[in-house]
């Protein structure tokens, strides 16, 4: 694989855009059924605030050691300034635009005997306006990086990303995309998608061989116009479909604990390195080591320049 350098690394600017989100979670012990239902009666002994959605990828970016500006929309509430201070902790640089109807989204879950027990999501649409700014606010921050990260998780921050993906294009900087929804015209033009193996069913539906598979991400990235298509396929590790043909990476072999969050540290591995200059096949390998890493960590987390690259 080739060599990272930290310098290098370390000057590295990398734009993630996308919904942010509060990942709490409380943890507690359970000693009995609920009288009122048959649930569990977790009694709450800690709680726990993380970094999620796009703040977790801007934080996987700064784990690695590159430099990350975070661009997405809150609201005016309890969980956004909790996330502002997080962020404080982490070195990302945010770009907030604040809605004052918005809800701020969390993602609430409950843990007990070492097991998610519930998962519960506040969450709303930002208005229209706020994202019309934030439009203008990429404008001004994309000549300043060297890698534009979209982190779409369907949450409304992503409106007019057909036009932010014009604008970092005619920019010449690689533009990285980690999908949602079954509509990819809208990211039309990017260097590269991310979408895992559900994901990219939705999209081109079934496929009954690799022959088949190559075929429908060969056609979908023609459609788009895409320099490549990235499909994570969990304990089938990685393909990447580009002008060149398929390149496939086996899966790195571990103990799997938890795959939350493991596509967002595979695509800001990409990113990261993109900006150090380093082609998509290049970066691959990485990208593939950095998942395997993960998984094998709790929850929403994080790779390290140490974990990752020493």
């Amino acid at each position: 694989m080739k060599s990272v350098d930290r310098q290098t690394l370390q000057n590295a600017r990398v734009l993630v855009v996308g919904d942010v989100m509060l990942d709490r979670y409380w943890y507690g012990s359970v000693e009995r059924i609920s009288p009122e239902a048959p649930v569990p009666v977790v009694k709450v002994l800690r709680e726990e605030d993380r970094l999620g959605g796009s703040a977790n990828v801007a934080f996987n970016v700064a784990s690695l050691g590159a430099k990350a500006s975070l661009l997405s929309v809150v609201g005016e509430d309890e969980a956004s300034h909790k996330l502002e201070g997080l962020i404080k902790e982490t070195g990302i640089e945010p770009f907030f635009g604040r809605d004052d109807s918005l809800k701020t989204t969390v993602k609430l879950r409950i843990i007990g005997r070492q097991q998610q027990l519930l998962r519960a999501d506040f969450e709303a649409t930002p208005k229209h306006e706020v994202l019309a700014s934030q439009t203008e606010r990429f404008n001004e921050l994309v000549p300043k990086h060297q890698a534009v990260l979209f982190s779409d998780y369907g949450k409304g921050g992503l409106a007019h990303v057909k036009d932010m993906i014009q604008y970092a294009k005619a920019n010449h900087v690689p533009i990285l995309v980690d999908p949602k929804g079954s509509d990819y015209s809208r990211y039309q033009g990017a260097t590269v998608i991310t979408p895992n193996r559900s994901e990219l069913i939705e999209v081109v539906g079934e496929w009954s061989s690799e022959e088949e598979l190559a075929q429908k991400s060969q056609q979908l990235r023609e459609q788009l116009s895409l320099d490549a298509v990235l499909v994570t396929r969990s304990e089938e590790g990685m393909s990447l479909f580009d002008d060149q043909g398929c390149l496939h990476v086996k899966a790195q072999a571990r103990e799997v604990f938890d795959v939350t969050g493991a596509g967002d540290t595979v695509i800001a591995t990409l990113a990261s390195l993109m900006a150090c200059g380093f082609t998509l096949r290049q970066a691959l390998p990485w990208a593939n080591k950095s998942g395997g890493i993960v998984v094998g960590k709790f929850g929403t987390a994080c790779v390290s320049f140490e974990e990752l690259f020493l």
